[in-house]
């Protein structure tokens, strides 16, 4: 079985051998990355992987800012996709936490019962009050989340998913794919939760204009869950903030996200069972060729990029705002003053 993993980087080379490596221990054979704007190493580490045959690597086509969705439209195109059997979407810092069978997509998809499409609800990964960077694998580091079936007070969690290939597919959405027009209702996709229950029924017909891209995480990972790591350490935070995001050129990360993610009430440490496996495929590929080196290069360029920032008072005055922000969510802090139950805000 081939499965296709399709990704989007900008400036994220520290992390990349962990997420290639997580990925190939879980059945992924074949890696698509489109690259932009980057400068601390990611195209270059990613050039010497395709040379050794690990990733397909290509410059995102975008014309505008909508990085993500032109490389997506560009994908759908590539041989290493449209011959797929399975085709995986997603970032570099969300790991697919598998609990079925041996933990890889194959035993997910056979307990889902081989459907169309798989949707996996996301589980945001607290900062952990962790300040610097350690160039360690970050699913060892962060083991604090929300409470995987509430999210700033909300049921519906977005997803990420896993698409057959012969899903009736019109376009790939970040987050989900969109079937075609009128397919007929007998002939609508199978499509499953992390618990291979069906997706709720808005969810699975949603139009174009609506793009729902969420529903209730209740229920939703008895097999599997998407562990997200959209923060991992204060000083990797604040070169994020800095370089943007795939999506939007020189979009600031504010305080409310990153309080949005830094609920560290539930403690869930199962993803580590990957850590052995994960280690040792990750000095596999330090040991060919130029990888190791390169891994070093943006590992220094990383901390070198932490540096600068702190040497400009805006980051100065970031870091310690992020410090000192709590650790509830904003909504929720809301919710509980307006119950009484906080004081209001000077």
């Amino acid at each position: 079985m081939s499965i296709t993993a399709v990704t989007c980087v900008k400036n994220e080379g520290p992390f990349l051998l962990e997420w290639i490596a997580f990925h190939q221990c879980i059945g992924v054979t074949n890696f698509l990355f489109y690259s932009n704007d980057c400068d601390d190493g990611t195209d270059t580490l990613l050039d010497a992987l395709a040379e050794l045959g690990h990733v397909t690597h290509l410059p995102n086509p975008a014309e505008g800012r909508n990085y993500q969705m032109e490389a997506l439209k560009d994908a759908k195109k590539q041989s290493i996709v449209s011959d797929a059997d399975w085709v995986w979407i997603a970032d570099v810092d969300e790991f697919p936490n598998i609990h079925v069978g041996d933990h890889s997509f194959a035993a997910l998809i056979e307990a889902c019962g081989d459907p169309h499409a798989i949707s996996l609800n996301f589980q945001f990964f607290a900062n952990d009050d962790i300040e610097q960077f350690e160039d360690s694998p970050v699913i060892a580091q962060f083991t604090r989340s929300h409470n995987p079936d509430l999210w700033c007070g909300e049921a519906a969690i977005e997803v990420k998913s896993l698409v057959r290939q012969d899903f009736p597919l019109q376009y790939f959405g970040a987050h989900r794919p969109f079937f075609r027009p009128k397919v007929k209702k007998n002939q609508r996709p199978s499509w499953t939760d992390g618990s291979g229950r069906d997706v709720p029924h808005r969810f699975l017909v949603a139009a174009n204009p609506r793009r729902i891209r969420r529903f209730p995480a209740a229920g939703a990972r008895a097999y599997a869950t998407l562990n997200h790591y959209a923060l991992r350490s204060l000083d990797s935070y604040l070169v994020k903030n800095d370089r943007g995001d795939v999506n939007r050129e020189n979009r600031a990360f504010d305080d409310t996200y990153w309080r949005e993610r830094n609920d560290p009430a539930w403690e869930d440490t199962s993803i580590q069972r990957y850590l052995p496996a994960l280690e040792k495929q990750i000095a596999s590929l330090k040991s060919q060729g130029d990888i190791a080196a390169l891994h070093e290069a943006c590992v220094a360029a990383h901390v070198a990029r932490r540096d600068a920032l702190l040497e400009q008072k805006e980051y100065r005055k970031m870091q310690k705002q992020l410090r000192a922000a709590s650790k509830l969510p904003p909504q929720e802090e809301a919710m509980l003053r307006d119950l009484g139950l906080l004081e209001p805000t000077s």
